[in-house]
């Protein structure tokens, strides 16, 4: 069975058993281990209350206020705002955020013996 370029196996979908799983880059297997065990979900709620306690949702949510009165409300659309608003936005997330997420991932490679 082929896997979507868009999302990993579902759970049920074996990829260990699975004749295509050489053609899987170690970076595809990772995120396929890390949806499984759920742990992903666990990395994106921990990034998301970093986030909000470092204060850059807030920062984010007035550089989008700010870009949409620059641009006149109707003129903005929210495709634009995302073009506009992401490289901020990834440029400046702390990097107390980025090393605490990268140790996660770390720890679990590690306890995975990937």
């Amino acid at each position: 069975m082929k896997h979507s370029v868009n999302r990993p196996p579902t759970p049920d979908e074996d990829v260990t058993e699975s004749p295509e799983r050489d053609e899987l880059t170690l970076g595809e297997i990772i995120n396929i281990k890390l949806v499984e065990s759920g742990e992903k979900e666990n990395l994106m709620e921990l990034v998301r209350d970093r986030l909000v306690e470092s204060g850059w949702k807030d920062e984010m949510r007035i550089a989008c206020r700010e870009h949409v009165k620059k641009k006149g409300r109707k003129d903005v659309t929210v495709d634009e705002l995302i073009r506009a608003i992401t490289p901020k936005g990834r440029a400046s997330v702390p990097d107390a955020v980025k090393e605490e997420l990268l140790d996660r991932i770390q720890n679990f490679i590690r306890s995975a013996a990937l």
